[in-house]
């Protein structure tokens, strides 16, 4: 693996940077505080190509690799955490499995204009009471002829409240277990398909995570991705990208409060000098900048070898578990430096804080990782 971003990747980083401190970060504040879903933003993102990242330019994508998409969600996440989950559960958790399993039929309807950034997607596994244990799914779906009758509950949805299309994943033979659920893509309007409330959250504001609910909703079997019962393993397959979106939402959060705090100390006065010349301070900012760019090779190296066409479940395991969990301590060192500022909304450490919590538990949370990371290394060591 090359540890150097190709002239390619540098440039996309760079466009996209510029991109989140001319228009996203001028609006974090404000979309944090009234959780409106940002539809100018994503339309922006779209233009630039950045709603289907790594999809092929054939499939309405940008035809880019993952280190590529790694790097617009941490760029985006620097600056508003919200906007740069938006775009990962777009790329990897609607788009990807599309491209993946779906019919040519089926990527034309429902992954051209998502990946295009036309249209927004969302990813629904999780219910009131099956989280963790994704086999434990009650929401369920009958076959009666050519279609597919769904009753149940979706919780925790982000895009949720704005998406124009879900794969719902559903239990067709719940006898089956695991081997029963199948992966439907449910279109916004479909009667019998409603979105319920948006849930309250500590952070993340203006991500349209709302509940799904479905009544006696009849879909076309030609909605099915993959074959029936294979939503499973769709949906695990799934989640392996969407790990390495969440590593980078969390690296990005972690360095943009690094940097926030960076500056303050530098300009901040205390006893006559800058905090920045205090060794207490200086040792908190050596391990915040160390622990983001080890972050970020992990990072870089799950999305290398998810590019190789390797299994990369161990790797984006550990990806996702090392940079949430670093992305809590960064925040929190970050607020420290700040002292009592740090603790009010006016600054964007305290927004930080809210947002990295969230790392350490969707997409799987950190007990889920270390089992993850635990199989492989008894197996495999």
């Amino acid at each position: 693996m090359n540890l150097e971003l190709s002239e390619e990747q540098q440039l996309l980083q760079k466009s996209v940077r510029e991109f989140a401190e001319a228009e996203v970060k001028p609006l974090a504040k404000e979309n944090d505080e009234t959780g409106k879903f940002p539809r100018g933003l994503f339309q922006k993102a779209a233009e630039l190509g950045l709603t289907g990242v790594a999809i092929p330019e054939a499939e309405g994508g940008a035809g880019m690799d993952h280190i590529s998409y790694a790097i617009v969600v941490e760029e985006i996440s620097r600056a508003c955490a919200s906007t740069g989950v938006i775009l990962s559960v777009q790329n990897s958790l609607y788009c990807d499995p599309i491209h993946r399993f779906g019919t040519d039929e089926q990527k034309k309807k429902f992954l051209l204009p998502f990946a295009r950034g036309e249209k927004i997607g969302c990813y629904a596994l999780t219910e009131p009471q099956a989280g963790s244990n994704a086999a434990a799914l009650a929401t369920k779906a009958v076959r009666k002829g050519d279609k597919y009758v769904i009753n149940g509950t979706k919780a925790w949805i982000t895009n949720g409240g704005a998406a124009d299309a879900a794969i719902v994943y559903v239990n067709t033979q719940p006898e089956k277990g695991e081997k029963g659920i199948t992966a439907l893509v449910v279109e916004k309007g479909t009667r019998g398909f409603a979105v319920g409330k948006e849930e309250k959250k500590l952070g993340i504001h203006a991500t349209a995570c709302t509940e799904l609910s479905f009544s006696d909703c009849e879909v076309p079997t030609g909605n099915r991705i993959g074959a029936e019962g294979e939503g499973y393993k769709v949906a695990l397959s799934t989640l392996d990208g969407g790990r390495i979106g969440i590593a980078a939402q969390a690296t990005g959060i972690a360095q943009g409060a690094f940097e926030a705090a960076l500056s303050y100390a530098q300009q901040r006065q205390a006893f006559g000098h800058p905090i920045a010349d205090f060794q207490a301070i200086q040792f908190m900012l050596a391990d915040m900048a160390t622990e983001i760019d080890a972050a970020r090779l992990l990072l870089r190296r799950a999305a290398w070898k998810q590019d190789s066409g390797a299994r990369f479940s161990m790797e984006a395991a550990i990806a996702k578990l090392f940079a949430s969990e670093m992305s809590t301590r960064v925040a929190h060192k970050a607020m420290q430096i700040h002292g009592g500022y740090g603790y009010s909304s006016e600054y964007p450490v305290e927004r930080a804080y809210r947002d990295a919590r969230i790392t350490e538990i969707y997409e799987g949370t950190s007990e889920i990782q270390r089992l993850v990371i635990a199989a492989w290394v008894l197996k495999n060591y």
